[in-house]
């Protein structure tokens, strides 16, 4: 797909738009960290910066850190967007930016991917993966950076190999100031759930890249200043069983020879539990965590929104399953199915209860474009875009009772001395079947001891003197202070504050009700 373009230079700026403030981006921790300013770095506006032509200049900023200015915007020849629909007015905000600077404005990503519709001002739209329309707008853009007298859409007919791809541009972003760094494996998910937008946009057969690419930006990521943490941000880790398991002992053999330096986590479905050899080596590569998607505790539920892939064994066992090979499970949990009662809040309480999983994301349902869930509700006349909605789906239930239940939820789950007590059984039951890390140069550092030495401090201060909940944190705390465990305290701490005051924000109605809402409100305004 490689083209011959003009011996020029493009001065590129690529920028990646705030979040709204929500469960998942995690600002609450960050105060309690060393220099965190943002969640994860973007990994398919890094990749795009990399395929560009290597004598081009490229700028990348991350507005969750600090806004693109003026000045950035007069340098630039170009300005590359990408983003999901919850960045929908953050990415309308970048290019009116760009545009008063009569700059051309291109947009590529999952949101405008799935809804080109939405963006109307933007001069180019990069529609679907890397490919031949990333080509194409290269040589466009070699040829000429004026603005288009209409706007060009341009989509993906052939994808690029993901065994094709460059190493991202992780040099151009502050690695280091991230909460977490980010990797990509796969991409596609064979299942079909209702609600998930993944199989419309990335297919259902899962596309890889070769172990010597991960090892390779995994050295990068360390390079770079990585704080010690990675997340697959594949759709689903384990949708080629077979690869993945050739994977892993790639993974060992670099933790091996590094010396652990970083703790894995990912997301997968919740049938990984039937693979108790895969969860072997995930435990041995050093994964900690895993996200699945367990969605509701009601079997029924779970056929009604085709997430029968949770039902291969009871919900509980597989949870289990997944602790006895030391990593804890977070869930993903929604509210506002069609076959939900008013009791269905007290029933995802009890799962709570029962399985002990500290973290969930709680969300009421939302109906994104291109899912089978989207077209079945427009069918019934069942989508509602009305602003200041907390969803854009007409509930069989009453829409107040099913806030209601949503808050009652966070409220209950939440509570300080519930959350830690979770925790604790975590730390009782799960940590201990971990493999034990060495103490190698790259886990005992003297930057990795003084980045904890000040996390304690903060911790301490906020958590253990200002927080409201100080008692509950205290109780938690103070076993694990007193047997030397200060990693245990740091690792969980960083999470729950964040889990309590995020709650507490969704309560008060300061939050979204979903990770995957685009309500139209001025929240994050409000969280400047």
């Amino acid at each position: 797909m490689t083209r011959s373009l003009p011996d020029c230079v493009r001065r590129i700026l690529c920028v990646f738009p705030r979040y709204t403030p929500s469960f998942g981006t995690f600002e609450h921790s960050y105060r309690l960290t060393l220099n965190t300013r943002a969640f994860m770095p973007p990994q398919g506006l890094l990749v795009i910066a990399a395929t560009l032509p290597k004598h081009w200049q490229v700028r990348f900023l991350d507005e969750n850190m600090e806004p693109a200015t003026d000045r950035d915007f007069e340098w630039a020849d170009a300005v590359f967007v990408s983003g999901m629909h919850i960045q929908r007015r953050q990415i309308e905000d970048i290019c009116r930016r760009a545009h008063r600077h009569d700059k051309v404005v291109a947009l590529g990503g999952p949101s405008v991917s799935a809804c080109p519709e939405y963006y109307p001002s933007f001069d180019y739209l990069h529609v679907g993966e890397l490919g031949d329309a990333t080509e194409e707008l290269i040589a466009i853009l070699a040829q000429d950076v004026s603005r288009p007298a209409r706007q060009v859409v341009l989509a993906t007919k052939l994808r690029r190999d993901l065994a094709d791809f460059p190493l991202p541009a992780y040099e151009l972003a502050y690695i280091d100031r991230y909460l977490l760094g980010t990797i990509q494996y796969s991409s596609g998910c064979p299942y079909r759930c209702e609600f998930c937008d993944i199989p419309g946009l990335y297919g259902r057969v899962p596309r890889l890249k070769q172990p010597e690419q991960m090892i390779a930006e995994l050295d990068k990521l360390v390079a770079r200043g990585v704080a010690g943490a990675v997340y697959f941000v594949d759709d689903n880790f384990i949708a080629n069983r077979r690869a993945v398991s050739e994977l892993l002992p790639h993974l060992i053999g670099w933790q091996k020879r590094n010396g652990y330096p970083l703790n894995f986590s990912c997301e997968a479905t919740l049938n990984i539990a039937r693979t108790p050899e895969i969860l072997a080596l995930m435990r041995e590569a050093g994964f900690d965590t895993i996200f699945c998607g367990i969605e509701t505790p009601d079997p029924d539920a779970l056929k009604g929104i085709e997430k029968k892939q949770n039902l291969v064994m009871p919900i509980l066992d597989s949870v289990r399953a997944i602790n006895k090979h030391g990593m804890q499970v977070v869930s993903g949990i929604i509210l506002g199915l069609d076959t939900d009662t008013l009791e269905s809040g007290r029933r995802i309480l009890d799962f709570i209860e029962e399985s002990k999983i500290p973290m969930l994301t709680i969300n009421l349902l939302e109906a994104l474009p291109r899912t089978p869930l989207w077209d079945r509700l427009e069918r019934e006349g069942r989508i509602d875009s009305e602003e200041g909605r907390e969803s854009n789906v007409r509930f069989l239930l009453p829409y107040d009772d099913v806030v209601a239940m949503w808050k009652h939820c966070m409220n209950e789950a939440y509570e300080p001395g519930r959350l830690f007590a979770r925790y604790e059984y975590q730390m009782r039951e799960t940590w201990p079947n971990r493999l034990p890390r060495p103490f190698s140069k790259a886990r005992v550092s003297p930057h990795n001891i003084a980045r904890g030495l000040v996390m304690l401090a903060k911790v301490m201060w906020r958590l253990g003197v200002v927080a409201d909940y100080r008692a509950h944190f205290w109780k938690f705390a103070w076993p694990l202070l007193r047997r030397g465990e200060i990693e245990a305290i740091l690792a969980t701490a960083v999470s729950a504050h964040h889990l309590i005051m995020f709650s507490r924000d969704a309560c008060a109605g300061r939050t979204n009700a979903s990770n995957y809402a685009h309500r139209l409100r001025l929240l994050e305004e409000a969280a400047r």
